[in-house]
């Protein structure tokens, strides 16, 4: 594993962080496929229920290290194809990762940073926490990290970001759908934590079906939709999760009375 990427399990709770904090946690091609291969690590054990993305030091991740982009300003099609495809494909691990993703936001998430987190099926920010998309600024495009933007915030708030390259604060971000919840500073660490642990109390099965079904739903339409629903509904019904939850829940009303 690179040196720039971390990965850690407390119990059923994995964590992957970013580890170039004299970088802002800027992401170079050594960082990406550190990232990816961590991925896959945490989706391999099967004691992990969440995972929590995070970035060390004073930023979550300010986004592409433009140093390493430079260094192939004059290299061929081939290799700056590459290069992104590799962002793209820890974009597309963080949605098929059958365990809720939980980024977790400390300052600065801009550009590819702020894609990597609206990657992630929750957004935990730090009250002092910023969002932004400011490529446009340098001359360059937020493509990939759009398909999530626009799925987030539509497609005003979306081309605002993306057009003008401003940044925004956490109470902006949550408020147009950047971001899931805005957690005090006092108390931001331990807030993180009884999140995460409560997912993870969640039933595994129950968790991954509906992560599952969630992210299928983009693009159905209203009738697909319920049919897709209907399908996971029967297939919920088949865990062992499922039926002994409804056992528990049903002899702890039987008792009651």
């Amino acid at each position: 594993m690179s040196t720039s990427v971390r990965v850690g399990r407390d119990g059923a709770i994995g964590t992957i962080t970013l580890a170039r904090p004299e970088k802002k946690n800027a992401l170079d091609r050594a960082t990406v496929d550190a990232l990816h291969a961590a991925l896959r690590e945490l989706e391999a054990d099967e004691q992990v229920r969440v995972v929590l993305l995070r970035g060390e030091g004073e930023d979550f991740c300010a986004g592409a290290d433009l140093a390493a982009l430079e260094r192939l300003i004059d290299g061929p099609a081939d290799a700056h194809r590459e290069d992104a495809q590799a962002l793209g494909d820890v974009l597309l691990a963080l949605r098929s990762l059958p365990e809720p993703v939980v980024a977790v936001v400390r300052g600065r998430a801009l550009a590819g940073g702020a894609g990597l987190a609206s990657a992630c099926d929750l957004v935990l920010a730090h009250e002092g926490a910023q969002f932004g998309y400011p490529e446009v600024r340098v001359g360059f495009v937020p493509a990939m990290v759009m398909t999530m933007l626009r799925r987030s915030v539509g497609e005003k708030h979306a081309f605002d970001l993306v057009a003008t390259g401003r940044i925004i604060d956490a109470a902006e971000a949550e408020r147009i759908g950047l971001a899931s919840r805005v957690l005090p500073a006092a108390s931001f660490d331990e807030d993180v934590a009884a999140i995460a642990e409560g997912l993870a109390k969640s039933p595994p099965s129950a968790l991954a079906l509906t992560k599952r079904l969630f992210h299928e739903l983009d693009g159905l339409d209203f009738a697909e939709g319920i049919a897709a629903g209907v399908r996971g509904n029967v297939e919920a019904r088949a865990t062992s999760d499922f039926r002994e939850g409804v056992r528990r829940f049903v002899s702890r009303r039987s008792d009651a009375r």
